[in-house]
This record gives structure tokens, sequence and C-alpha cells, in this order.
């Protein structure tokens, strides 16, 4: 079982920043895709960024250049540096870890941190 607890979120201006962090409870080292979600109201549940244990990043094309992950194996955390923030980014963020084992594929969910960016 992963454990995923997300921080960072709050009220930012249009154009100002935010780093979300996503701590899990276990190593993630092994952990095939470290991923960041959001949900705006009325509105499914995106893919904002991806992360693999290869290095391979993915980026939605509304917030690619303006978003960064990043996995820190050490402190069992995922980073999303969001940068030049407009109000169509306020929603629900999620972090989400993908993990391939032996017995299948299993996803595990954080609870959500809400990012509003508004003037």
């Amino acid at each position: 079982q992963v454990q995923l607890v997300e921080s960072g979120g709050g009220l930012v201006q249009p154009g100002g920043s935010l780093r979300l962090s996503c701590a899990a409870s276990v190593n993630i080292f092994s952990i095939n895709a470290m991923r960041w979600f959001r949900q705006a109201p009325g509105k499914q549940r995106e893919l904002v960024a991806s992360a693999t244990t290869g290095g391979i990043m993915y980026y939605a094309d509304s917030v690619r250049g303006r978003f960064t992950i990043s996995r820190d194996n050490a402190r069992k955390t995922v980073y999303l540096q969001m940068n030049s923030l407009k109000p169509e980014d306020t929603a629900v963020y999620y972090c989400n870890a993908f993990y391939i084992g032996s017995a299948g594929s299993r996803e595990y969910w954080g609870q959500g941190t809400q990012v509003t960016v508004s003037s």
C-alpha cells in the first residue's frame, strides 16, 4: 500500500508560482510513474505531468513550458513547479503513483490539494 500526501496548494495571483509536493510512504524509486492530475469543477480529471523511473517526462499541452515535474527519490517526494499560472489552472491537484508489479498494475492517489489562481 502506498500513501501519498500532497501539499503546497493555495491562492495565487495570475502570473504567480506555486510548488506542489507529494510525499510518499514508500521508496518511490521502483514506482514506474509518478504523475500529477488535476480536476476543475464540472470537468474530468486530466493528466498534467508524469515522470517515469527512466527519466521520461510528459506534460499536457496546456502546461508545457510553465510546469516542471521532478522526483526526489531520496526524499520519497515528487514536486510540481508551476510558473506563470493562469486562472484556467484552478483545480484540485492530485498526486498519483502508477506501479507495475508481478501481480499487475496498481494506482494510488493522494487526497488532493486546491490551487486557485485569481486576482
